[in-house]
């Protein structure tokens, strides 16, 4: 897969001789938070028309996403960060991401400026799989009805996405959000098409596992998880090696942290993680995330949550990493 990052690289991209947007692509546009079951299934749409017409597949994302640039801290918490995201794309078979940074003078296109400069100059696109309810350009002018209507001038195709749906909702990044959030993860994990795991790199930590003879894998996070409160987890490490372990995410109040961390404290694991990513599955919410009177309150805890982890372990021998995606 090849990541093109920006206006500028697109353009430059597309005038090389040996440009893989030489005669064209597929595209289709969105967040792609999440890259659930309904992505998925917009993926299959993009790649199967990709093969009919012998084109390399794209997926359009921006960073960062809408939502957060207009809202800022108001925006709803990110199912995936955008390392991740790629990953998951990746996996699913996209051949290009071209990612658009997302800030005031982009925000000023018009539907039709994006249309020209991106789709048409940029990707030459063939064809376009997006929601007949997608609006895009200033003010949200772009529609369906206009990519259409340019499109049968210029020679591309446009296609709606297919929905889909369980327990007869339609799979959406804000419904998986919050399942999360009311810690529903089999519910999640149904629209998801995968356990809901975080993929983040190791940094410094407080060492308090080490402590009680567990070390941490300490995650800091951009902004808040759709979930909080310690889990039972599992963890796939750069190495291809899988431990079990407990996670605290959230703020950890009783450190009067301030930004939103994951803490993974593994079981079975010597030696350092330091700057490696690590692949974290939540498999099982044991509490919710509380503030102690002192860090020996808070180290007893852990150990209490250690046992009961290992409990519903032994009660749910099945729930292995490997199921994740």
């Amino acid at each position: 897969m090849r990541l093109i990052r920006g206006l500028t690289n697109l353009k430059i991209l597309s005038r090389q001789v040996d440009s893989p947007l030489a005669e064209g692509c597929v595209a289709t546009i969105g967040n792609f938070d999440g890259v659930h079951l309904g992505h998925q299934t917009i993926i299959d749409q993009v790649k199967n028309k990709a093969r009919v017409l012998d084109l390399p597949s794209v997926v359009i994302i921006f960073e960062p996403q809408p939502r957060e640039f207009f809202q800022g801290l108001e925006a709803p918490p990110r199912l995936m960060g955008f390392r991740h995201k790629l990953g998951a794309l990746l996996a699913a078979g996209i051949d290009i991401v071209l990612c658009l940074k997302f800030d005031e003078t982009f925000r000023g296109y018009s539907g039709m400026g994006f249309i020209e400069d991106v789709l048409i100059e940029g990707l030459a696109v063939r064809h376009l799989v997006v929601g007949d309810d997608f609006r895009f350009g200033c003010d949200r002018a772009g529609d369906f009805r206009l990519l259409e209507a340019v499109g049968a001038i210029v020679g591309f195709s446009v296609e709606n996405t297919h929905t889909v749906s369980v327990a007869d909702e339609r799979v959406s990044s804000t419904r998986i959000r919050n399942l999360l959030l009311e810690s529903q993860l089999e519910k999640a994990e149904a629209l998801l098409g995968h356990p809901y795991h975080i993929v983040g790199r190791v940094v410094y930590g407080r060492q308090l596992g080490r402590s009680i003879g567990s070390p941490t894998a300490n995650i800091l996070l951009r902004q808040m998880p759709p979930l909080r409160g310690v889990y039972v987890v599992g963890a796939r490490l750069e190495s291809g090696e899988t431990q079990d372990g407990v996670a605290n995410i959230g703020l950890r109040p009783t450190v009067d942290g301030k930004q939103p961390a994951l803490e993974v404290h593994l079981f079975d694991f010597t030696g350092t993680l330091y700057g490696q990513h690590i692949d974290v599955v939540f498999r099982h919410k044991l509490r919710d995330e509380e503030k102690f009177d002192s860090i020996d309150a808070l180290k007893a805890q852990i150990a209490r949550d250690f046992d009961s982890a290992r409990v519903w372990l032994t009660e749910h021998p099945g729930q292995n990493i490997t199921d994740s995606n």
